[in-house]
């Protein structure tokens, strides 16, 4: 599993996880598209805000390793925002390659990228 230096770990004042320390022993947690309701938490909403942020600090356009980056944080934002850099895709494995889909994420996360 790669380690990604220098992502932050999660979001800073919070529970909120960005990444794991080491790989589960009982299999790799596989990414799902999870909803984001219209109704979701402020503290939610900040922890998805901040975790685009530093996918785009850290991979920009170019696809990026799975590696260490939290399976459920990325749910959040997989098949819109983050979507598979390869095809075929295999949502269980560590290796797998990701890429963010940059429109969508503007579209969903302008604050991310003003300025940019």
């Amino acid at each position: 599993m790669l380690k990604h230096r220098g992502f932050p770990g999660r979001l800073p004042g919070s529970d909120f996880h960005f990444t794991i320390r080491r790989p589960n022993p009982k299999g790799v947690t596989p990414l799902t598209r999870r909803e984001r309701y219209a109704d979701r938490r402020p503290p939610d909403r900040r922890a998805d805000a901040a975790f685009m942020a530093a996918l785009w600090e850290h991979f920009g356009d170019q696809p990026f390793e799975r590696g260490n980056l939290d399976a459920g944080r990325l749910s959040w934002l997989f098949g819109r925002e983050v979507v598979p850099a390869e095809d075929p895709f295999d949502p269980a494995d560590y290796e797998s390659l990701l890429k963010i889909n940059e429109a969508a994420a503007r579209a969903a996360f302008p604050e991310v990228f003003d300025g940019i």
